[in-house]
């Protein structure tokens, strides 16, 4: 390859991107597109009791088919600096390993398809069979309002007709190339509160115990949803918090919260499963005062495997060898928004460091990663 991705990774790594500042990440990356002759926007998304958020756009090429490459520099924070083997941002390479936060989540990954672009472009003469584009976000790891969701609408309302996607999480398991994400479970998270009545614990009976619901109510709540489907697992629902606000012995309080987390397959929808959570909660507890707060749910979805699929899954035979298993497994993504405008898969790194100290990426994994990506955007305009 000519555009390394290593060095590229390196530059992203270097900016200090934690959600939601840019830190020139993206700043990078459109000096980088442009010079290569693309067209790009950095566009900036507000809403309010969020943080503002930069986006890049960037394409070359017009016309159909229509492949985009999606992503985020956004990062996680790298917690305590001082426990880093090799500088959180440094973007070190020791050993035949890059480390830094972000290079598997998902600088990395921006890195290679950014690195196998800029390739297939340069060879076709800045004019590929189509179109080649990308939507890079500054929110993923965070709130998820002011990123894709936004980016995509802008970018419809432009004119851009999208025909297939590829989202460059770390999707890898153990070795580069052994699955792809070809859909992922919704997530809905809420915070179920019950009213009682405050009172001595002496003197039970001039009191209402809230949690005696509570706990009822999450028992019941924690029992089987499903038995799963033939793409998905079975959906879970987790508890994530319990919270009285009781400091005292002898007090009975007079309201108990939990807020909790359920991820879902095909078998229901935010609504449904809403629907169902409150039923069971009037089974446990049918004299209760329940009320449930929603936080803004994400859908299941699945890309059917088909001739999409089968190019990437071909692309990762032809670099790897290897025949990548097909899951929608794990927690969600952006495809989560690009689903509602063309088919898509997450495929990317290995993802067993991210978000941790000393997060790191072998240099091959990048390298070959770009070939993957490279392969894809020959079969894909052949």
């Amino acid at each position: 390859m000519q555009a390394d991705p290593v060095a590229i990774a390196q530059s992203l790594i270097r900016c200090r991107s934690v959600t939601p500042a840019e830190g020139g990440a993206l700043r990078f990356l459109e000096r980088l597109f442009k010079d290569a002759g693309f067209e790009a926007h950095r566009v900036t998304f507000d809403a309010p009791g969020t943080p503002s958020v930069e986006n890049l756009f960037a394409k070359i090429g017009s016309g159909a088919p229509h492949l985009a490459f999606a992503g985020h520099t956004d990062v996680v924070p790298p917690g305590e600096e001082a426990r880093w083997k090799h500088g959180a941002f440094s973007g070190d390479v020791k050993d035949g390993v890059l480390y830094g936060r972000g290079a598997v989540d998902m600088k990395g990954g921006i890195a290679a398809f950014a690195g196998a672009a800029l390739d297939y472009a340069k060879a076709n003469k800045g004019k590929p069979k189509g179109t080649i584009s990308f939507l890079i976000t500054g929110d993923e790891e965070g709130p998820g309002v002011n990123g894709t969701v936004k980016l995509l609408a802008w970018a419809k309302e432009r004119g851009e007709v999208f025909d297939h996607c590829i989202v460059g999480e770390p999707t890898s398991v153990t070795t580069l190339g052994d699955t792809i994400k070809i859909g992922r479970r919704g997530s809905l998270s809420g915070t179920l509160t019950i009213a009682g009545k405050a009172g001595h614990v002496a003197y039970p009976h001039h009191a209402d115990n809230p949690i005696r619901a509570l706990i009822a109510i999450l028992n019941k709540l924690q029992e089987p949803l499903d038995d799963g489907s033939w793409h998905f697992d079975r959906s879970n629902f987790e508890v994530v918090s319990v919270d009285v606000g009781n400091a005292a012995f002898n007090v009975i309080p007079g309201e108990a919260k939990a807020k909790f987390n359920v991820r879902f397959n095909d078998k229901h929808t935010p609504q449904s499963l809403k629907e169902l959570i409150k039923l069971r909660a009037r089974e446990a507890a049918p004299t209760a005062q329940v009320k449930f707060d929603w936080e803004p749910a994400s859908d299941s979805f699945i890309t059917q495997p088909g001739p999409f699929v089968d190019l990437i899954a071909g692309a990762i035979a032809d670099v790897t060898g290897k025949k990548p298993a097909l899951t929608t497994g794990g927690g969600t993504s952006d495809a989560r928004f690009v689903k509602d405008y063309c088919p898509v898969v997450d495929f990317g790194l290995v993802g067993q460091t991210m978000h941790q100290i000393d997060e790191h990426v072998p240099v091959a994994d990048l390298q070959q990663l770009a070939k993957i990506y490279g392969r894809v955007l020959e079969r894909y305009f052949s």
